[in-house]
């Protein structure tokens, strides 16, 4: 019997067990997400602002706050959770909710602002690139809506929350990269030089899904497989990330960002 015990595999906690270490990961995994969406930005942003040499338009520091708000509040709900304190996340949801949505307004409104701008000094290349921030901020309510839907199904919910959320942080870990490459220093910041290639973007957004990988490497260990949240999440956003490049050289997004500056 001792020898069967032993054996046992990681499906075969208790289900209080595997709530419990679910819950102490996913405090764990929030204060990541925390830390890449907010340190990523200290050096074209929060290092800035205090001694005002940063150079942005209030709609910016409007989006500064919203998404810093929002990796803060993941952190939050996630710590009640922990804490077994389901009135209060439920209370704080809905706050969240709205705060979704405000984020992903104000995100559409900088990046179409920034494109009408840069479009007239750049061409195409604004054109092209204009599909990187507008991509999150189709994927992030689109997983959103997918996670409310789940909201019963607290597995499943949870999950998509994250996913949804290492959706948005491939924006910071490109301000690593930015101050790596290109430095830092008064008013340096991404936006302010040429549009990169789409491609370009394409190893900050991948390890932003090492927040996906880390879930789905959690869940190996205590339950013997990855949850099917992590796996489509996964699927559906490096399809669209991988896409995205190819689809910005086409006639139809070129034809499409000059309706975008028609329609603004």
């Amino acid at each position: 019997m001792s020898s069967v015990a032993q054996n046992a595999g990681p499906a075969t906690l208790p289900r209080g067990e595997l709530e419990s270490r679910d819950a102490r990961f996913f405090v764990w995994l929030a204060a990541a997400c925390a830390l890449i969406g907010i340190g990523g930005f200290v050096p074209t942003y929060w290092l800035q602002v205090p001694v005002g040499t940063f150079i942005g338009t209030p709609l910016m520091h409007l989006h500064g706050l919203l998404f810093t708000t929002w990796v803060l509040l993941l952190l939050v709900q996630s710590w009640l959770i922990e804490q077994r304190r389901y009135r209060n996340h439920r209370a704080w949801g809905l706050f969240g909710v709205a705060l979704a949505s405000m984020m992903v307004a104000v995100g559409t409104a900088l990046a179409v602002r920034g494109f009408a701008r840069e479009v007239t000094v750049y061409g195409d290349a604004a054109r092209r690139f204009l599909i990187v921030p507008l991509f999150a901020m189709a994927a992030f309510p689109l997983l959103m809506g997918f996670a409310m839907i789940r909201v019963k199904q607290s597995d499943w919910h949870r999950r998509l929350i994250f996913v949804a959320t290492a959706s948005l942080l491939g924006a910071a870990l490109a301000r690593v990269f930015f101050t790596i490459f290109v430095g830092f220093g008064p008013g340096m910041r991404p936006g302010m030089q040429p549009p990169l290639p789409v491609n370009a973007t394409l190893v900050p957004v991948m390890l932003s899904n090492l927040v996906i990988v880390a879930g789905m490497v959690h869940d190996w260990r205590t339950r013997g497989k990855p949850h099917p949240a992590w796996i489509i999440g996964l699927a559906a956003l490096v399809t669209g990330e991988l896409l995205r490049t190819p689809v910005a050289s086409s006639p139809a997004w070129l034809h499409f960002t000059d309706w975008l500056l028609t329609a603004t």
